[in-house]
């Protein structure tokens, strides 16, 4: 309890005290019993593998779950601290990760070089360590998408599963794994509870899909509230271009990154950007779920999106915008043409949109064979492609057997925006948002996902994703 003794004489503010308070009462009931130090022992990771010049335990344990957990302490109002104080008093307080003070990669790539030395070296609970090591994100989607960005780019051996603890607003992707979407208690008990879970969770693989795009600089001067190209963690500035490649000229920039749940571009991505912007202006007003839930639903009402044929021009519309191309599997490029009215589009990979919706559903049998259909699996290097024509038809998904318009499935598709009537449109990776700025001349943008590997996930038996290799993966009704 040493931990929250310091956080008490440093902070010296009344919040702080009564954390301080409420978590010593609880945590020294849990920790005076020896059940309990047991349970906590298998999450644990001696500090000589986290701080440098630490000393080496005379007696090493081999924990049957160690885990590293990264807190997005701004996520969820004031939640993402109390639980930051939670884990820190249950574990090695060096084993979890405030996301705002250090980065993610850097400390991930500490972790395994050590674990590689001490591995050398012949220490075997290092061996284990690395073996069997699970990790925790505290966060919304993005936060986990930037999580698995790290752990993909890193190509570690033995790369950990993780496991996401529900702090964002929508937490699509803790959803599709049976993590839940609400946000979760932070006491010792439900700490230790969630800690269990991950424990017997079971590790699935995910696709990775892969993200380009292409455009000429953005000018100086915008008068935008937040710069158009604020991009998402996982989405950054990428300078190997190939010397042949058309766009590889001064003046152009180039941006990879990746993402595993969805990739969406119009209406609903100009509701989320909206939405970011107020959060960024205003953070005091979005520290409740349920409130944060009802903004984001106000907005969608007030931008004119439920009569949309009316309030939006039709340069708003997708098929007036880009010219989309489709490869199935390694096949030819072909076009995919874009109803008229369709003024979103979502290229999904996970089964939990928008709170947890599935804007693709299950196709039944005759459509999967007319139309050359699969089931929406996570791992079959698939991604498929919804469009919404306004947000009635958005809120259809709120039916038993609603979907969007299905419009294909794809391994690759590439998005060519021309000059056009429309300035900018709003997209989307993984619950993060921008604003993307369109061709004002003959330039070409351009966007082009592909399949790039897989990552691991935790999932609990409320899972909702199927795997390709798991027939007994949970399916719902065909629609």
């Amino acid at each position: 309890m040493e931990f929250l003794n310091r956080i008490s004489v440093r902070s010296g503010n009344r919040l702080a005290s009564h954390i301080h308070s409420f978590l010593a009462k609880s945590c020294d009931v849990m920790v005076g019993d020896m059940k309990s130090e047991d349970k906590l022992r298998d999450f644990y990771i001696p500090n000589y593998m986290l701080v440098s010049g630490s000393d080496m335990p005379k007696v090493k344990i081999v924990p049957s779950c160690p885990v590293m957990v990264f807190v997005n302490a701004k996520s969820g109002g004031q939640i993402g601290g109390e639980l930051l104080l939670t884990y820190r008093s249950l574990l090695n307080e060096n084993q979890v990760i405030d996301l705002g003070k250090k980065a993610p990669d850097k400390v991930l790539h500490t972790l395994y070089v050590t674990l590689e030395t001490l591995k050398s070296s012949g220490d075997v609970l290092a061996a284990e360590i690395q073996k069997r090591l699970r990790i925790i994100v505290a966060g919304g989607d993005g936060t986990v998408g930037w999580l698995l960005s790290v752990v993909s780019d890193l190509k570690l051996p033995h790369p950990p599963p993780i496991a996401p603890v529900p702090l964002g607003t929508g937490n699509n992707i803790h959803f599709a794994f049976g993590w839940g979407k609400k946000n979760p208690f932070t006491d010792c008990q439900s700490v230790l509870t969630f800690l269990n879970q991950v424990k017997t969770a079971k590790a699935m693989n995910i696709d990775s899909w892969h993200i380009i795009m292409r455009m000429r600089s953005p000018t100086k001067g915008s008068c935008d509230t937040i710069a158009p190209l604020e991009l998402p963690h996982s989405l950054h500035a990428f300078h190997r271009v190939s010397q042949t490649d058309t766009l590889n000229m001064e003046g152009y920039q180039t941006f990879r990154g990746g993402f595993w749940n969805y990739f969406s571009m119009g209406m609903d991505a100009q509701i989320s950007y909206d939405f970011h912007v107020q959060r960024k202006l205003h953070a005091e007003k979005f520290k409740n779920q349920l409130v944060n839930q009802g903004t984001y639903l106000k907005l969608g009402c007030t931008q004119g999106w439920f009569c949309a044929s009316l309030s939006h021009p039709s340069s708003r519309n997708i098929a007036h915008q880009a010219k989309i191309k489709i490869m199935k599997r390694q096949g030819q490029w072909e076009d995919l043409l874009i109803p008229r009215s369709i003024r979103s589009i979502v290229c999904l990979n996970l089964p939990s949109f928008s709170g947890g919706l599935d804007p693709w559903g299950k196709p039944n049998t005759k459509k999967v064979q007319y139309r050359d259909l699969t089931p929406p699996y996570v791992d079959d290097g698939l991604i498929e492609i919804v469009g919404f024509r306004d947000a009635w038809h958005g809120l259809i998904l709120l039916a038993p057997k609603g979907h969007g318009t299905r419009l294909a499935q794809a391994n690759r598709i590439r998005f060519e925006f021309c000059k056009g009537a429309a300035e900018h449109t709003f997209m989307r990776i993984d619950g993060e948002p921008w604003k993307q700025p369109l061709p004002a001349d003959d330039d070409t943008v351009v966007v082009e996902i592909s399949h790039f590997g897989q990552v691991n996930m935790l999932a609990t038996p409320l899972n909702r994703s199927k795997s390709v290799n798991d027939p007994m993966s949970p399916v719902s009704s065909p629609q």
